[in-house]
């Protein structure tokens, strides 16, 4: 096995990554409860002992709620983050294990274990958000949400992923007529808010245009709202703006959605 992929929870309250290889475990963000996380690692027969790191990719609640306890539990974990994420946790990251805290920047590249990690910026309202890509031997993961427009360097850094994580937020027009306050509706449609579904649709796109990969992609729709979107409206969207630019699901690409609060089968690359 070269790299595989869980969602233990995928969405506006809660968000949750592992990414494995025989020898080495990452959580990516730790944004739901510990007793969850330790629980859905129990499926696996793994220990929470066995995280050898979390990375974080932004300060806010639904990314970080659990970051203190899982390195109080995984005592030989260590936990990355930017300067900007610490910043924004402000108490939370003081009480992080400082000898196991590792700051880092964007556009930088680290090895954890066997699973080589780089951080890239993405467009969010938080104070140095970052995505990530995973790596080991020719098998890539890129994991982007919280973001409100894809860059240029967001889709070079996605480039040739074997599985790819994007964000699915709303359907804009549930959004604008939906019952959320004004301010709030701006904030989600910002440049530094969430990524409609249409907006994951036209990145997957260029994605796959780009991609030099022989076998079909797998990808994942995830962060979904609970108020502004459905699983089903989500998939339905995505694939007809695919659809309508000669990608085909189940031919060029394998489609899902991430449901919040429910833990994916291990998916292996």
């Amino acid at each position: 096995m070269d790299l595989a992929f869980c969602s233990f929870s995928s969405g506006s309250s809660g968000n949750c990554y592992l990414v494995k290889s025989d020898s080495t475990n990452i959580l990516v963000d730790a944004g739901i409860s510990g007793e969850k996380i330790v629980d859905n690692l129990r499926v696996f027969d793994m220990s929470i002992r066995k995280i050898d790191a979390v990375v974080l990719s932004h300060e806010h609640w639904d990314h970080t709620r659990s970051a203190q306890m899982v390195q109080r539990l995984a005592v030989y974990s260590n936990c990355y983050a930017t300067c900007g994420t610490l910043e924004g946790m402000g108490d939370k990251a003081e009480r992080l294990p400082k000898d196991r805290l590792v700051k880092i920047h964007n556009k930088e590249s680290f090895m954890i274990g066997d699973i080589e990690v780089k951080s890239f910026p993405i467009s969010h309202d938080a104070l140095d958000p970052v995505a990530f890509t995973l790596k080991r031997n020719d098998k890539k993961i890129a994991i982007v949400t919280d973001t409100g427009c894809i860059t240029d360097d967001i889709q070079e850094e996605i480039k040739d992923s074997d599985l790819l994580v994007i964000e699915s937020n709303h359907e804009e027009n549930i959004l604008l007529y939906g019952k959320y306050p004004y301010y709030l509706k701006r904030r989600i449609l910002s440049d530094k808010g969430h990524l409609s579904n249409e907006a994951a649709g036209n990145c997957i796109c260029k994605f796959l245009k780009d991609s030099n990969k022989q076998k079909p992609p797998r990808i994942l729709l995830g962060h979904m709202s609970k108020e502004n979107n459905t699983p089903k409206q989500a998939f339905l969207t995505v694939r007809n703006i695919l659809e309508e630019d000669g990608y085909y699901v189940g031919k060029d690409l394998l489609l899902d959605v991430l449901e919040k609060g429910i833990m994916t089968d291990l998916i292996f690359l």
